[in-house]
């Protein structure tokens, strides 16, 4: 559902795969979680490369924001409005679009409002996040996420809650997840773990090829507590309602391509067998019931 995938042309929508994974998901009892309606990557080179004046991509973007969710109104049950819009520092990111409304006069980070307010008006139903990664940890990011979020609450933008993506990496430590998860909730927002997967450095084989075999057992072992745990802290807090994991399988998982020499980051291993990771969610759950 990202930008470059449904609109690929300048007028021209093809809602084939996004279509075919609802109509999965509602065969099988499942609810969607839309991503994304804005990221800064992945946009189609039309819009990005198009000599389009401030006044223009203002109006490209409300009517993209809009013609997407009434299509899916109805059919989403969470959307990722907003995606990835702070660096690490905790700086918001200059966008195509932030210059835009620089140009018309306007507050740069007016464009985020702008596209939680479309989006609701074209599906009130839609429970609208904001969605970042390394939310997870207390430090400069997540602080300017929290102060930012009360400055939309404040305003009256209809942000119904924040998405914690839940990239986490064997070598940092497991983070301070569920008092995040709480103090974001405590705002009177819903929060979510939207794109869990936790990788570790991998083995190497003699040419060169990296494997899924985590390179350090106790490493590996790590790994199986933290989906666990990262499970365990989401409910621990009433207002996270979903947890999604980013991906099935290692055979086919974005993080070798990213992390060099890291994998193993899945519920699945690369022949699809469930590992044990699998089987400690499947333990958290049972004892939550």
């Amino acid at each position: 559902m990202k930008w470059e995938s449904v609109n690929p042309a300048p007028g021209v929508y093809d809602w084939t795969a996004a279509d075919a994974l609802i109509a999965n998901a509602e065969a099988n009892g499942q609810v969607v979680r839309g991503h994304t309606l804005l990221w800064h990557n992945q946009l189609p080179t039309w819009l990005t490369e198009g000599n389009y004046s401030a006044e223009e991509l203002r109006a490209i973007l409300e009517n993209h924001v809009k013609t997407v969710v009434s299509h899916f109104a109805g059919d989403i049950y969470q959307w990722d409005a907003v995606n990835e819009i702070f660096d690490d520092n905790g700086v918001l990111r200059e966008t195509i679009f932030s210059q835009a409304y620089e140009e018309l006069g306007l507050p740069g980070e007016q464009y985020i409002a702008d596209v939680f307010r479309w989006a609701h008006e074209a599906d009130p139903e839609a429970l609208l996040f904001y969605n970042d990664y390394n939310l997870e940890f207390t430090g400069a990011k997540s602080n300017a996420a929290y102060d930012f979020v009360q400055d939309l609450l404040a305003a009256g933008v209809p942000i119904q809650g924040v998405g914690f993506q839940g990239h986490l990496d064997t070598q940092y430590g497991f983070p301070d997840l569920q008092n995040n998860l709480q103090r974001f909730a405590d705002l009177g927002l819903e929060v979510s773990l939207t794109e869990v997967d936790i990788r570790t450095f991998v083995t190497q084989k003699k040419n060169g090829e990296y494997t899924n075999t985590p390179a350090d057992p106790a490493e590996a072992a790590e790994q199986i507590d933290w989906w666990a745990r990262t499970l365990e802290a989401c409910l621990a807090v009433e207002a996270c309602n979903s947890y999604t994991v980013w991906g099935v399988s290692d055979a086919n998982s974005w993080i070798p391509g990213w992390f060099t020499g890291q994998g193993a980051g899945l519920l699945y291993d690369e022949h699809n067998n469930p590992k044990p990771q699998y089987n400690a969610l499947r333990e958290v759950l049972r004892n939550a019931v």
